[in-house]
């Protein structure tokens, strides 16, 4: 278990907006760092370790000169640009750049890990995923917050729940289900190819939608 010290390992199940957007501020006046990435399930691109080093790595270096120099150690170490660094020596870079000393706070978002597949491939790419965020929590870097969201799966649970400081699961709150149902209630009713369908037949569709949506 990580003491809360030296790291915040958050898994939240929901809503992760105003989380962003409370970090931003931090970062908008020089007191915090943000690396964020969404796991998209339509985009291949987006579903791996692989996509997560390299946006990070970039976010960093993007707003911090000591991580823009530990960027380009590696690219020197892999014949400026011409060889592609394996996962290993991301990995190694990404841990170089959180465990840079004076640092302000620096946050990693991880939004959405249920959308990276854990389908296919041993380990599959969600497991290498949740194997690395194991990895940085030992770190137990001072500076260093995570926060993950996620559909309530059992795998994601059972690998970050023992080692997260805090635990927000939105999943059976009253007002994330009737924010949905309210959501759903207008689109069925508003959308022009359902304008001449049954009442009976709308209500279905609301009904059906509410319940397989699970308070996400």
């Amino acid at each position: 278990m990580c003491h809360p010290c030296h790291i915040s390992s958050v898994l939240i199940l929901g809503a992760r907006s105003s989380i962003i957007q409370e970090v931003k501020l931090k970062c908008d006046r020089g007191l915090a760092l943000m690396g964020y990435y969404y796991f998209d399930f339509k985009d291949i691109a987006k579903q791996d370790i692989r996509g997560l080093l390299t946006s990070l790595i970039a976010q960093f270096c993007a707003k911090s000169d000591p991580c823009h120099q530990i960027l380009s150690n590696l690219y020197s170490e892999n014949h400026a640009g011409s060889q592609q660094p394996n996962n290993d020596a991301l990995k190694k870079c990404l841990k170089a750049m959180l465990s840079l000393p004076q640092r302000p706070t620096m946050y990693i978002i991880v939004d959405a890990i249920d959308e990276c597949p854990n389908t296919s491939g041993i380990p599959t790419a969600r497991e290498k995923v949740l194997d690395f965020l194991e990895e940085l929590i030992g770190l137990e870097l001072p500076n260093l917050r995570i926060c993950v969201t996620s559909r309530p799966e059992i795998d994601i649970q059972s690998i970050l729940e023992p080692v997260a400081f805090a635990h927000v699961s939105l999943h059976d709150e009253i007002g994330q289900k009737q924010d949905i149902l309210h959501y759903i209630n207008a689109f069925v009713h508003s959308d022009r190819r359902m304008r001449k369908w049954r009442l009976e037949d709308k209500q279905l569709v609301i009904d059906t939608l509410s319940a397989k949506a699970q308070g996400m």
